[in-house]
């Protein structure tokens, strides 16, 4: 029994931890492993063996679907995006004008912009015809490839310089020719030459209290209401406490949040001050608020803290946590006052006693009570291999807020948030709600440290760590303004002589971004695998086979990332990038690729390529049959295609068969397999041959 090449760590490496090597010696008999398990003696009962990573590597491989895209958007993607959709006020007006091919959707944040835009392009091309633009491409210079509606989220200001007239003139031009339309959202504040006024249109949003009225429809259309659920929410919704509250909160997602409150309201029967309650406690105001009055409770400030950056996990890590988060605190505040000249005790929660004669609570309030005391509650168990019951808070984005004040508005509040993940252990899951807050508060942060705070744990030896980094990044390139120093700060990092660093890189194109950003995806993967003289550490290894199998997961992304694998086949042997192809066309010839055990979103076989992708199969295969390194194991995949009926008739391999024949005298490799089946076959009447 061996462990996956792909998810075994390295002895001694960074992900051991410090614990000893797989070398195991029993006095006079010993066993060196480099793989697997060894067992000596007798064993009673069940057994339970993992393979694969240690146990606090056993992370999180959970794939964020980008919001943000350069490159086509899947159709049910848009089609998700436009679900309740409300025409805002100026929808005909931007129809009439991307009859000019162009148009530019000025809008203040929020305001429903980019669904609008979705919408448009949808009306002309349909869901799946819509392809998304880098920010900062200058558009002046860019060029359309293909009659598609084309849309560019958040143009930078170095991108908004270029445009004028007669760029736009020649833009619409193009795009006229290309049967092609483009929209273009700004930020209201972003200053545009005056003579791009023709192609100009100020978004408002829609009214939220329609918004929600849509929602509220389209829940009954997917049977989550009945028509009479749905009557009853309607009838809320025109009460006057709801629409006091959309008067005051006029955004469209104000409205989803409120159709979303009024589904419960109707289903479970919660009160409708409730509802109000909880809607209201997302805001910036309510959690500055909650913090203020919570100040001097270091047990309240580690909790709130704890769930807002680990909403959703289990009671016991978050207790874990806030414990842990909740010392640091304590230090924070300095030593307790003295007073009448005794010191001033406290007690379990940090409260200071009400006089002499008060006694000192040791046991501290419930959890139960904690969270209610906190705005936070449990939600109902879920069962796997075992029982985890979720905690959050009841309000709306209230986690979001929370985090956001308190990391950006306190001083030191960050280098102690980081400080207790660092010394938390890790329990599964944790990195992916963590990583994405974070990325979120970071996202609206300012000034240089605001990337180099994830360095640390970038850097770390520890994969939860570095997948944490991850799910931050993907988060953050989401808002258009970053875009570019991400970009930049993995262009530095996949160069960097640390392992580690260029690990994160890889867990980074293994997910949201690589997703959104396949070409540069695969520019990083390559850089990250530049390095000539060092045999391709295991972790390295993992993480760009899980990045190659991200992107594998959408059709869209399957040429370039075969185009990429047959480019690092033609690459030195005895370099990273040849040592990756050499695993990867080895695992797709003897099972799948990545390897079972190893992280992965799509797996991938030779016999798959042949059979979805014949013409780019054809010349991986050429490429890896020339290889020494690679023609063995490329040779008896082709014999197990060839000898299963079944995968012979779905590749069509004898038709492939001929093609490959068609190569063989300006191919040794080929040559070489071709006379070693020829001489198999006639030795034997069996079909297929021996490798």
């Amino acid at each position: 029994m061996s462990a996956d090449a792909d998810t075994s760590p390295e002895p001694g490496g960074p992900d051991a931890d410090g614990r000893p090597g797989p070398r195991n010696s029993y006095r006079d008999n010993q066993q060196r492993l480099d793989q697997g398990m060894a067992v000596m003696g007798g064993i009673a009962g069940d057994v339970t063996v993992m393979i694969g990573a240690p146990l606090d590597e056993t992370v999180t491989d959970h794939i964020v679907k980008p919001r943000l895209r350069e490159g086509p958007y899947p159709a049910d993607d848009v089609h998700a995006r436009l679900r309740g959709f409300v025409e805002p006020p100026a929808y005909a007006q931007c129809r009439k004008m991307l009859d000019c091919h162009i148009l530019i959707l000025r809008a203040g944040s929020g305001t429903g912009a980019s669904t609008a835009a979705f919408a448009l392009l949808a009306e002309r091309y349909g869901v799946g015809g819509i392809t998304g633009l880098d920010a900062s491409d200058d558009l002046s210079r860019w060029r359309p490839k293909k009659g598609c509606g084309y849309l560019l989220q958040g143009l930078s200001p170095a991108a908004a310089a270029s445009l004028g007239e007669v760029a736009l003139t020649a833009l619409a031009a193009l795009l006229r020719r290309s049967g092609a339309h483009l929209i273009v959202t700004v930020r209201a504040e972003l200053t545009l030459p005056g003579d791009t006024a023709p192609w100009q249109v100020v978004h408002r949003p829609p009214p939220s209290a329609e918004v929600a009225a849509k929602r509220l429809k389209t829940m009954a259309e997917a049977g989550e209401l009945t028509p009479e659920q749905r009557a009853d929410a309607l009838g809320h919704l025109a009460s006057p406490d709801f629409t006091g509250y959309l008067h005051a909160h006029p955004l469209p997602r104000d409205g989803v949040d409120l159709a979303e409150g009024l589904r419960d309201l109707v289903v479970s029967g919660k009160p409708a001050a409730s509802v109000l309650d909880e809607l209201q406690t997302g805001s910036p105001t309510a959690a500055r608020k909650a913090l203020a009055e919570s100040s001097h409770r270091a047990d309240s400030l580690s909790l709130m803290a704890a769930i807002s950056l680990l909403s959703g996990q289990d009671r016991t890590v978050l207790e874990e946590f806030s414990a842990i988060l909740r010392r640091h605190i304590d230090e924070r505040g300095g030593p307790a006052p003295v007073t009448a000249g005794r010191p001033d005790r406290t007690d379990t929660r940090g409260l200071a006693p009400e006089g002499p004669q008060t006694r000192r609570d040791v046991l501290g309030p419930p959890f139960e009570d904690r969270l209610a005391a906190v705005g936070a509650r449990l939600l109902p168990p879920r069962f796997g291999r075992y029982t985890v019951q979720p905690v959050v808070f009841s309000g709306q984005h209230r986690s979001d807020a929370l985090l956001r004040c308190l990391w950006l508005d306190y001083e030191g509040m960050a280098g102690l948030l980081w400080r207790a993940l660092d010394e938390s252990p890790h329990r599964s899951g944790i990195e992916l709600p963590a990583g994405q807050a974070i990325g979120k508060v970071l996202a609206h942060a300012t000034g240089p440290d605001t990337l180099r705070q994830l360095h640390p744990f970038a850097a770390s030896g520890k994969r939860w760590h570095r997948r944490l980094v991850a799910y931050a990044l993907g988060e953050m390139v989401q808002y258009p303004a970053l875009t570019g120093a991400v970009r930049d700060l993995l262009r530095q990092w996949s160069r960097a002589t640390l392992v580690t660093l260029r690990c994160t890189v890889a867990e980074t194109c293994a997910g949201s971004y690589g997703l959104a950003r396949p070409a540069v995806a695969l520019k990083l993967l390559d850089a990250v695998l530049d390095e000539s003289d060092k045999e391709l550490e295991r972790e390295l290894r993992t993480a760009v086979s899980f990045a190659l199998s991200t992107l594998l997961s959408e059709d869209v992304n399957h040429a370039p990332v075969l185009d990429c694998l047959r480019e690092w086949q033609g690459a030195e042997p005895g370099t990273q990038r040849h040592a990756m192809a050499v695993h990867v066309i080895e695992s797709m010839s003897q099972t799948v690729f990545p390897r079972p055990g190893a992280p992965g979103v799509r797996r991938v076989s030779l016999a798959d390529l042949l059979v979805n992708h014949p013409e780019l199969a054809f010349d991986l295969v050429v490429a890896a049959l020339d290889d020494p390194a690679t023609h063995e194991t490329t040779a008896a995949g082709l014999s197990l295609i060839e000898s299963d009926p079944d995968l012979r008739h779905r590749t069509a391999f004898p038709s492939f068969l001929a093609s490959l024949s068609g190569t063989a005298r300006s191919h040794r490799g080929v040559m070489r397999f071709a006379l070693r089946r020829h001489r198999v076959r006639t030795a034997s009447p069996a079909e297929g041959f021996a490798s």
